[in-house]
This record gives C-alpha cells, sequence and structure tokens, in this order.
C-alpha cells in the first residue's frame, strides 16, 4: 500500500506532452509586459514552471508544490528554476507577495475552499497583476463516470478510509466568485482530444491522477482487481477510431483575473 497523499513523478510525465499543452495554452494568454516575480502554484514536475520561463526568461519564477517527491524531480529537471514545498490550501504566507503573475495549472481541484483559495491568490499579487488558472472539468467524460460508479458501489465502499473529494465548482460559481474580488477578469473551457494508443493507455492517464486516491488505499491484488473493472468499461464507453486510436475528450476551464 502506499501513502495517500504521494504523488508518482514519473507516472505523471509519462503524458507529459498532452499534459504541458494546457499550460502552454495558458500561457500565451498572457500578456503581462516584462513581469519580474512569478509563482506557479502546484507546479508538480516542473514542467509548467520551464513554460512560464520560455516566455518570460528576465522573470524570477518560483514553482510551489506540496509533494516533496515531484518538487524533487522538479528541481532535477530545471536546476536553474527554483521550487519550494508549499500547501496553498493551508499557509500562503511564505510566498510573500508582490507578484507580476500567480500561474496554476491543474491543482486547485485538490484544494478546497476555492471561493476563499481565488481571493487568498489574488492577494499575492501586486495591483494590476495577474491570476491564471486551469482546472480540469471532466466530471460528465466517461472515464470519471466509471471511476466513481465503482468505488461507490458496494463492493469497493467499504474498502476506501478516504474517498476523494472533489472540489471543483461550477463555470457559474467561479463567474460570481471573480466577478466579486477581481478587478476584470476573462474565462474560457477548451476540449482537449487526445490521441490515445489503446484504451490501457486512458487507464495508465487515471492511474497517475484520477485514480491514485483510490489505489494508494488498496493492496497490490485488489489494485490489479479494480483497474480491471475499469479497463472493461473504459473499452465499453470509448470506440476505437479507424486507425486503431482511441479519443480521450479532457474538457479544462480556464481564467485569467486581474488584482
Amino acid at each position: 500500500m502506499c501513502e495517500l497523499e504521494k504523488w508518482n513523478s514519473t507516472q505523471y510525465l509519462k503524458f507529459q506532452a498532452e499534459r504541458t499543452q494546457p499550460s502552454i495554452d495558458l500561457v500565451k494568454r498572457l500578456s503581462v509586459e516584462n513581469p519580474k516575480r512569478i509563482v506557479d502554484i502546484g507546479c508538480g514536475p516542473g514542467n509548467s514552471t520551464a513554460v512560464l520561463q520560455q516566455k518570460y526568461p528576465q522573470a524570477e519564477i518560483i514553482g510551489v508544490d506540496s509533494s516533496p517527491e515531484m518538487l524533487a524531480t522538479a528541481a532535477k529537471a530545471h536546476p536553474e528554476l527554483s521550487f519550494q514545498l508549499c500547501d496553498v490550501g493551508a499557509d500562503l504566507s511564505a510566498l510573500g507577495g508582490g507578484f507580476d503573475i500567480v500561474f496554476s495549472n491543474a491543482c486547485i481541484q485538490w484544494v478546497p475552499d476555492h471561493s476563499k483559495l481565488l481571493k487568498n491568490l489574488l492577494g499575492l499579487l501586486r495591483s494590476g497583476g495577474v491570476l491564471a488558472v486551469q482546472i480540469p472539468v471532466n466530471q460528465g467524460e466517461p472515464i470519471h463516470q466509471i471511476i466513481m460508479h465503482l468505488v461507490g458501489s458496494a463492493k469497493w465502499k467499504p474498502k476506501f478510509r478516504h474517498p476523494r473529494i472533489f472540489y471543483t465548482l461550477s463555470a457559474e460559481a467561479y463567474f460570481d466568485i471573480l466577478a466579486s474580488c477581481a478587478a476584470d477578469f476573462t474565462m474560457w473551457q477548451t476540449t482537449y482530444f487526445h490521441r490515445m494508443q489503446s484504451h490501457e493507455a486512458i487507464l495508465e492517464w487515471y492511474r497517475g491522477t484520477g485514480l491514485r486516491p483510490y489505489l494508494c488505499e488498496l493492496p497490490e491484488a485488489e489494485q490489479v482487481e479494480l483497474e480491471s473493472e475499469v479497463l472493461a468499461q473504459v473499452r465499453k464507453a470509448y470506440p476505437v477510431q479507424q486507425n486503431g486510436e482511441v479519443i480521450f475528450r479532457f474538457p479544462r476551464l480556464f481564467f485569467t483575473a486581474v488584482r
């Protein structure tokens, strides 16, 4: 069995190009000129931090994450960048403030109380600074529904002492939060059509994220059993294209907000 909080950077980076693309797309929407200080919230293995550095090589950029394992990978891959342990859901005081950009790619869905969190993130900015966020909104997709149905079933539910809590809000809720605390904001949604070589690849993707909290609570034999049940349903839910590949739809919500 593994610890619930432990992230596996090797597993996460098996789909590095696909996971990094939303960071690239979000950075392209940033119009801040000559930012001096940038923080990457939930930087993971540093792939998003590196994207920021490519656009703003002159800026002081720091990546923060709550996972020591992810930070170790980030520091090894990007020794020219700075990384720091920080639980953004608990305490942001160690980061100080006065940032020109606060950036967060696929992180805050793991953090509770988004109304408070977004106000705190905006508080890290100088006046006129920009908060840029991307959040997965794939709750309606087959893979998500399959996992939720299985882990909530009579067979599996008793095995999970710490079922995953989903903190993601609706687009309308984010709109209302930003309207109440930002000087200006923009929202949009993109659905990525990832090309998967097989149904097993979709399962492999979710081992690093959505399945992780459940697999971490099971002994190895039951991990294999749960994955087998997920895969059987994934094969039914995702048709194979004419070239043998599988379309893996992944909707993501983006917004930028000005302090």
